[in-house]
């Protein structure tokens, strides 16, 4: 028998608790954040909506419960925030705190998507930008207050609905907006989200959509049965000062998810995302009990389970696909379970780069991979036919509201095009993971108790245990879980609030933001949030909170040098936009380092990777002229550790005997900074030096921005190169950056 390809997309849709516990009267803010009431007009509704149109291909949709809560209380009016607040307030009664907080918070949101396009939305930003928030505050009048509020509010609807009447007439006002527009702006939000959850359960009970899942508060499981088991990845992990070890907490979130969804969905659930894609064998038993089928995880998982590392070819794709593309079978003492690993390079690719590329080519180029896939796998076979023997299941999983900030049109075009290509294609069938379940139980097993322990995040649990300001936050959440188990009257049924609370603070999300890895502007906020939960286990309990609970777990200060938070997708004109490069990587060159630091045209360099480009950024000191007041070329230069290929010393007179400046290297590519031109040339024998073609792209402006393919270098996935920049006028040395080190950049 012979079968199409398989794919079973799931979309994981997932905000952290805003809902504050502090006492607030029902004129305040119950929320302390507008992200579920904003993701939910752009992000939940349009993916389902655009699936419909093409009754062919089958989805699953993670909706976790907490999500579901909040959007509940958006529509019942509920779900107040200050940034709700200010929207329906008459400006003339606004205060200047109140300004200022809408300078400083009404443009968070993507400047190339969601700002630009619109023009007096992008003429307030530039506005902003250039004279700062105080001229701001102090000169736009109550209008200028007016349109920002409403745009704020307009641009994050999805451009689906952008056919409403009532929308379409605002899109056409552009300006001039009144109170009266904000509150209907407003209204129709509510509408949107109103239509969310039925539309889930219509397109489930057709049987195009399966909804799955997630514990209650989306709490990592295994951190919840014992905290040690960071240890398992990170052998030499710092843990907290308090084991966390309350495995009685895991039933109890799941039997919360699948109440809810059997009033949600009038069904039970099937389907479980582990929040974060992390298991362990200690949770499978409870999540079989509960009734679960299958669950997801992410490929890592999988390699380390299997003690197999996923090799890819330059492109990109698996060697090894047989052990990927496939249901495994989990046995516990309450029934089996299945498990899918998605592939974890598809999935990143739509969750962090086709946002940059032209939408039909972003979606050619996923198109692209499942065929190889197919065709790699149908080499494979030992019959050497022509169609694939068995049935594959080529599994792509990722967050479903982030990532569509950043393509044109919140994804509309890059999934229509998708999808229309996929509808007409035979050998590649979308389905759901329960449908193929169905169809094909797994055939392979894993013994539960080899079942490695870690999430989507390199194999570890690094993301959510083992830094110092993560580790403060466990112990607090330790001795607040401790004092509940000392007040045995206080159940469930007796005292809901000390457990919603505990619930609540037991969520990933407050782990994912504390100490390095990630930040956002609204640290402090999450910071706040968890503690006001852990506080109101005290509160419920009526017991004194102790002082180390209303104290910030961390300092949250601008930061110096750091690594990259993510992949990035800068727009390379030499502007350098702030949120295109707030993920990347970063490195002080002409700031004070200690007590000595040599002067540099450059303050600072930025880096940063996605799966198309290494991107670099260099910022020059105030008043520099590039080229004029500093050497006119800037020569970027790298080699590939641990690889054996030619190497030649940096072609450059008056070079210092020093390191790095003494290393050889693989690549460079030369910048004029005067003409924008550049040189690309490729190490050799003996020293040499050979021109090479390159698609770079260079902008010169307010900084210098240079993006260099990786298709260009012809190293394949997971390769890391190191890279320095020097600085030189007429083929002569003249500074390098940074100073003593290179920086270490990986292709993804």
């Amino acid at each position: 028998m012979s079968h199409p390809l398989y794919v079973a997309f799931i979309w994981h849709q997932h905000q952290p608790l805003y809902k504050s516990r502090v006492a607030a009267k029902e004129t305040e803010a119950q929320y302390r954040l507008p992200w579920v009431r904003l993701h939910g007009v752009k992000d939940y509704l349009d993916l389902v909506l655009l699936l419909a149109k093409y009754p062919k291909l089958h989805q699953t949709v993670n909706l976790v419960p907490s999500l579901i809560l909040q959007i509940e209380d958006c529509i019942a009016d509920r779900a107040l925030d200050p940034y709700l607040a200010a929207t329906l307030k008459p400006t003339e009664d606004l205060n200047i705190s109140e300004k200022e907080f809408i300078c400083q918070h009404f443009f968070d949101a993507n400047y190339h998507t969601l700002i630009q396009p619109h023009p007096r939305y992008n003429q307030l930003y530039t506005q902003h930008q250039e004279k700062g928030i105080q001229w701001c505050v102090h000169n736009w009048n109550q209008q200028d207050f007016s349109d920002l509020l409403a745009w704020h509010n307009l641009a994050w609807i999805d451009p689906l609905f952008w056919d409403d009447p009532e929308i379409a007439g605002w899109l056409k006002q552009g300006q001039n907006f009144s109170l009266a527009d904000r509150h209907k702006i407003y209204s129709k939000q509510k509408q949107i989200l109103a239509k969310i959850i039925p539309q889930h359960r219509k397109m489930q009970a057709e049987g195009q959509l399966e909804v799955s899942t997630t514990p209650h508060t989306h709490p990592i499981l295994p951190l919840l049965a014992d905290t040690n088991c960071g240890r398992i990845a990170i052998p030499n992990m710092t843990l907290p000062q308090h084991r966390f070890q309350w495995a009685e907490d895991i039933p109890r979130h799941l039997r919360k998810s699948w109440e809810m969804y059997q009033d949600r969905f009038d069904c039970e659930p099937r389907g479980l995302w582990p929040s974060e894609q992390a298991v362990s064998p200690e949770i499978l038993p409870y999540i079989a009990k509960q009734g679960f089928k299958w669950i997801v995880s992410d490929e890592a998982v999988l390699g380390w389970t299997i003690k197999h590392f996923f090799h890819r070819d330059g492109a990109g794709n698996v060697w090894e696909p047989e052990l990927l593309y496939r249901p495994y079978r989990l046995e516990t003492p309450h029934g089996d379970l299945a498990i899918v690993f998605r592939d974890h390079r598809l999935s990143d690719l739509i969750g962090f780069t086709y946002g940059s590329m032209a939408p039909k080519t972003a979606a050619s180029d996923l198109v692209g991979h499942l065929e190889a896939i197919a065709r790699t796998l149908k080499h494979r076979q030992s019959g050497g036919g022509t169609s694939l023997e068995n049935p594959w299941l080529v599994t792509i999983a990722l967050d479903g509201e982030n990532c569509w900030e950043f393509y044109p049109q919140d994804g509309k075009p890059f999934l229509e095009s998708l999808y229309e290509t996929l509808s007409l294609d035979p050998d590649i069938k979308l389905v759901t993971v329960s449908e193929f379940l169905d169809k094909f139980p797994p055939t392979a097993t894993i013994e539960s108790t080899q079942l490695h322990t870690g999430s989507w995040v390199d194999g570890s649990l690094t993301t959510w245990i083992g830094d110092p300001a993560k580790n403060r936050a466990w112990d607090l959440l330790s001795q607040a879980r401790q004092m509940l188990a000392n007040h045995p009257e206080a159940t469930e049924e007796t005292n809901p609030e000390a457990w919603e609370a505990l619930y609540a603070a037991e969520g990933s999300d407050w782990f994912w933001w504390f100490g390095e890895g990630h930040t956002s502007n609204q640290d402090a906020m999450f910071d706040q949030l968890f503690r006001e939960h852990v506080a109101a286990i005290y509160e419920a309990l009526n017991e004194p909170v102790p002082p180390q609970v209303r104290q910030q777990v961390e300092a949250h200060q601008a930061q110096g040098d750091h690594q990259p938070l993510s992949f990035i997708h800068p727009v390379i004109d030499g502007i350098g936009n702030e949120q295109d490069w707030d993920k990347a990587g970063r490195i002080e060159v002409g700031g004070a380092r200690g007590t000595m630091h040599r002067s540099s045209a450059i303050q600072r360099l930025w880096y940063g990777v996605d799966h198309l480009n290494f991107y670099l950024r260099a910022d020059f000191k105030a008043g520099i002229r590039p080229g004029i007041d500093c050497p006119p070329e800037l020569n970027l230069l790298w080699f590939y550790p641990d690889r054996t290929m030619h190497n030649s010393l940096i072609p450059l007179l008056d070079l210092p005997d020093t390191e790095p400046l003494n290393y050889r290297f693989h690549h460079q590519l030369g910048i004029n900074l005067l003409t924008k031109s550049i040189r690309f040339q490729e190490a050799g024998e003996r020293d040499e030096w050979h021109p090479r073609i390159s698609r770079a792209q260079v902008g010169l402006d307010k900084c210098l921005e240079v993006a260099v393919p990786w298709a260009d270098l012809q190293i394949m996935p997971d390769w890391s190169l190191r890279l320095i920049a020097v600085l030189s006028e007429g083929e002569r040395y003249c500074s390098c950056l940074p100073f003593d080190s290179s920086i270490a950049i990986g292709m993804p």
